[in-house]
């Protein structure tokens, strides 16, 4: 009895396993099929598959849209946003975990709660902010907004890390002769990559697809980011779906691949942090 019970048991956790893989892959699919097919085709069967290998979509929306600017314009928003964060929120980790000072916890609290506060609430007083500090339409601007983004998830990650490190390293560091700064660089940084590759990638994504700001912060092509691709064609080429999807798809496909190459190191390390914190 128990065996079979056991047994049933797998089977319906391997079932709710397939359903939710089912649901969260299905749009997936749908976009990356449906940009292969003709507008005509897309409308007349939605879930039917191409006649053909259509490339006329990605040949449309390439033509329509300077996507590779705006890819290059997210990779240097989102990449400098994320080294620069990961750097400060590392050394602030430490701080917070190492160091004793009046008001630490108070300080810790009030950075991890940030991340309580709705989006919508702070469009109009990061948009006065960027304006008056001359940082509107400039990558600069969206660079600044990136990084306080993530400061929360990074902040948490990194000084549960920090705290599960042995102090003994940073005792036999301090005969050694190394100062605080020293310790930091040399012996406790390395024994913090995961969580720093995994802050690093959940800024990444994140600050990749971001939309909202970078709608509100932008307003020449210079400027604008890969995601506002897609307002575009919902906006002038609303009907035009072949082409609509390929730009989907070409939105789409960095952050994939990212994910697929480091989902591992990101569910090891969020695991670790959450049993050390």
């Amino acid at each position: 009895m128990k065996k079979k019970h056991k047994a049933g048991k797998t089977v319906f956790e391997y079932a709710v396993m397939l359903i939710v893989v089912f649901v969260a892959l299905l749009p997936v699919v749908w976009v990356l099929v449906s940009s292969f097919k003709t507008n005509k085709e897309i409308l007349s069967s939605s879930f039917s598959l191409p006649t053909s290998l259509y490339l006329g979509g990605y040949k449309e929306a390439l033509s329509k849209v300077n996507i590779p600017a705006r890819f290059l314009n997210s990779l240097i928003v989102t990449s400098v946003s994320t080294v620069i964060g990961v750097t400060i929120y590392a050394m602030a980790a430490y701080v917070l975990a190492r160091k004793n000072f009046i008001g630490k916890g108070i300080i810790f609290t009030i950075f991890i709660s940030s991340m309580l506060i709705p989006g919508n609430a702070l469009l109009q007083p990061i948009f006065l902010m960027m304006v008056r500090m001359g940082l509107y339409d400039t990558k600069a601007g969206l660079i600044l907004v990136y990084i306080g983004f993530g400061m929360p998830i990074s902040l948490f990650l990194l000084r549960s890390t920090f705290l599960g490190c042995p102090k003994e390293l940073e005792e036999a560091a301090a005969i050694e002769g190394a100062g605080f700064l020293r310790t930091f660089w040399s012996v406790m940084l390395p024994l913090a990559k995961p969580a720093l590759s995994s802050s690093a990638i959940l800024m990444f994504l994140g600050n990749w697809n971001e939309l909202v700001f970078a709608l509100l912060l932008t307003s020449s092509e210079k400027n604008r980011t890969l995601p506002l691709t897609m307002k575009f064609f919902t906006t002038t080429f609303g009907f035009d779906y072949s082409a609509m999807l390929a730009a989907l798809v070409l939105c789409m496909l960095p952050t994939i691949i990212v994910y697929l190459f480091l989902q591992r190191q990101i569910m090891e390390s969020m695991i670790a942090g959450a049993v050390k914190g």
